[in-house]
């Protein structure tokens, strides 16, 4: 009776997790179809080759200017910006944390940087909008305080806990052999991090950073708020000092006023789809590392 009655409980719990797993392809996949259904008709207006390589996005001209090869770079821009400041510093903090600190002051440390991630993006927003950009366009003597380097800055703590907690787990898994074996060829503790530790820890950080990027990439009130919202081509690095307008900021800032069923409205959902196909993309190469 009993070995029935856990056949029949490790039944139900197998039978659970199965439907979970089928049930999150489902959502993925009805997502997919939702943005694919609303974006088709756009192409009765322009080309896919138009709409990505397109230099002006006016869509509410006559005719419409579809064109979202400014909103790609400013996100590019933005987006890469804050890997370049988030990367190194995400490491070096999980470095720290994990071979360097003591233990009181890890305990410490890990939490209070994962906390970083429950702070509300409108928050960072207003940091970067009334604080930040400010203070860096006066110190820069810049014409205005929204641009394309602070939505980066802001975005880069966003993603600072994500690439901090995963390449921390990474290093901590490395094996205490390989540490032990360094140390014991004669190699110092900071010759044991750089060249044995970090590099064994490789596929974690990779996936670490990854993450961090589709962080970055989706994020829309701090970005909304921080980069000017100017729908140009940034040119060259001095882009990242002009304002500019990213993907995400344009669906946020426009659908809420566009006219239903309307070449602009699903622009917008081609734009959606052009930010799906992206983040799974990113998170089909973002596998966690084993051990």
């Amino acid at each position: 009776m009993k070995r029935s009655i856990a056949g029949a409980r490790e039944w139900l719990i197998e039978s659970t997790i199965r439907l979970a797993g089928v049930l999150a392809i489902i959502f993925v996949l009805l997502i997919f179809a939702f943005l694919l259904h609303d974006a088709l008709p756009v192409f009765s207006e322009a080309s896919l080759s138009d709409l990505l390589t397109g230099r002006s996005w006016r869509p509410t001209s006559e005719p419409a200017q579809l064109g979202m090869l400014p909103l790609i770079l400013g996100s590019l821009y933005v987006t890469v910006g804050a890997l370049v400041i988030a990367i190194p510093l995400g490491l070096g903090c999980a470095v720290f944390i994990s071979e360097v600190a003591p233990v009181r002051m890890r305990e410490i440390l890990k939490p209070l940087v994962e906390m970083l991630a429950a702070i509300p993006s409108v928050v960072y927003g207003f940091l970067g909008l009334l604080m930040i950009g400010p203070w860096l366009a006066d110190l820069m003597d810049l014409p205005i305080g929204q641009f394309a380097a602070l939505g980066s800055l802001m975005l880069a703590f966003m993603a600072l806990p994500t690439i901090v907690s995963i390449s921390e787990d990474a290093i901590r898994n490395v094996p205490v052999t390989l540490r032990s074996g360094s140390l014991a060829l004669g190699a110092t503790d900071w010759q044991t991090i750089v060249r044995v530790v970090v590099p064994a820890a490789r596929s974690g950080i990779i996936a670490a950073s990854l993450l961090g990027l589709g962080r970055a990439i989706g994020e829309t009130m701090t970005v909304l708020m921080v980069t000017g919202n100017a729908a140009v081509i940034p040119q060259g690095l001095a882009g990242f000092l002009k304002p500019v307008r990213t993907m995400t900021a344009t669906i946020a800032a426009e659908m809420g006023e566009t006219a239903y069923q309307t070449p602009h409205y699903h622009a917008l959902f081609t734009i959606g789809l052009v930010l799906f196909v992206i983040t799974y993309k990113h998170n089909a190469h973002s596998e966690c590392p084993k051990g």
